[in-house]
């Protein structure tokens, strides 16, 4: 549960929002066809990509209420980031090795400072101290750690060894990759079946907060609806990722941006931008504990099983993707998932610890502005 996006009923003002944003999906393609400058083509398709990733995660949800907290559970674990794993995987069979783990940095850093922290910023200013499971919490704040290390190791050893042996890069990368989703799975296995107790509190506020069948609006998601909702979404995430990585290196180059920069900034935000507004909303009802899984959540599904299975699956190319990533990236990690354990270790939160965060992120997206190519 510690995994799982938090279970919401049908808002028809927010499908309206959802549905004006969905109107950059046709636009994205009509500007692809006609073969307009890359920047539009880049811009409409970063936009459509949001509601997209939204109703993929909104599908998800309906099936998981639907399947089981056992089912479910791991079907939020694994498809919650479904959105950032396809624009990946597009980046990568592409060559745009750079600009994939660009954007994977992007992804835990944004999650656990700009999403937390934004998070933490708006429900403090509404309630003086909110509060939240620090036994979760702080597990997945361990689990970061974790990630971090897998990420320093591949680092510590490019600079160790030989610069021609591409070869035990690649093969420590797959090792590493073995070690993160084998940690990956269990603590699933923790969080859904051995210590299940633990995230009681999270359960217990699904369950208050969900509606019983005789309240839920007529607009509920049946099991075919979602699944229909969730196959097309997954195939126009697909498309729209082709024209976003199409148009990427033209329209850095046009800005004066540096992949890198686009990568862990702009990429990284366009896919967490589902998990950022659910956060927030979740911060605002003062339901912290949601919030905090979602954001840090988040973050341990793209370290743990999206980073791995990209390695896995671009063995499918001549050349397969290593983990090593630059000095700054694996800086910038390190620091990101500390401050989120410091943040996590008592179970409390206010508005100073959000702007906290929030200011870490600035500093270091500046860091990655100026960061040469």
């Amino acid at each position: 549960q510690s995994f799982s996006s938090p279970p919401t009923g049908f808002d028809p003002r927010k499908f309206r929002g959802t549905a004006i944003l969905l109107l950059f999906t046709p636009l994205a393609l009509i500007l692809w066809i006609a073969g307009a400058r890359d920047v539009w083509r880049f811009a409409a398709s970063c936009v459509a990509i949001i509601p997209l990733a939204g109703l993929m995660g909104k599908a998800t949800e309906r099936l998981a209420e639907r399947l089981g907290p056992g089912i479910g559970g791991l079907l939020n674990a694994t498809f919650g980031n479904a959105a950032e794993l396809i624009l990946a995987l597009f980046a990568m069979f592409r060559g745009l090795d750079d600009v994939v783990k660009a954007s994977i940095t992007g992804s835990i850093i944004g999650n656990v400072l700009l999403v937390l922290g934004a998070s933490l910023c708006a429900g403090g200013m509404k309630y003086r101290i909110q509060r939240f499971n620090k036994v979760a919490a702080g597990m997945g704040g361990t689990l970061l750690v974790l990630a971090a290390v897998g990420m320093l190791i591949p680092a510590i050893f490019h600079n160790l060894v030989d610069a021609k042996a591409v070869g035990l890069e690649v093969k420590l990368s797959v090792a590493v990759s073995f070690v993160l989703i084998g940690m990956y799975a269990l603590s699933l296995l923790f969080s859904l079946k051995t210590h299940r107790e633990l995230y009681q509190t999270t359960i217990e506020d699904d369950l208050r907060t969900k509606p019983s069948s005789e309240d839920e609006p007529a607009g509920v998601w049946s099991m075919r609806r979602a699944a229909t909702v969730l196959a097309i979404a997954t195939a126009l995430v697909a498309l729209m990722s082709e024209i976003l990585v199409g148009a990427v290196e033209r329209t850095s180059q046009t800005l004066g941006l540096t992949s890198i920069f686009v990568g862990v900034i702009v990429v990284a935000v366009v896919g967490n931008a589902a998990e950022h507004s659910s956060a927030v909303a979740m911060a605002l009802k003062n339901k912290a504990d949601l919030s905090v899984s979602i954001a840090m959540g988040s973050a341990l599904q793209i370290a743990l099983f999206v980073a791995p299975m990209l390695v896995f699956a671009s063995w499918l190319r001549p050349k397969a993707m290593d983990l090593v990533f630059r000095p700054l990236e694996v800086v910038s990690v390190i620091l990101a998932v500390i401050i989120a354990r410091m943040v996590a270790e008592d179970g409390e939160s206010n508005w100073l610890e959000g702007a906290m965060l929030l200011g870490i992120y600035a500093m270091l997206a500046l860091a990655f502005y100026y960061l040469p190519a």
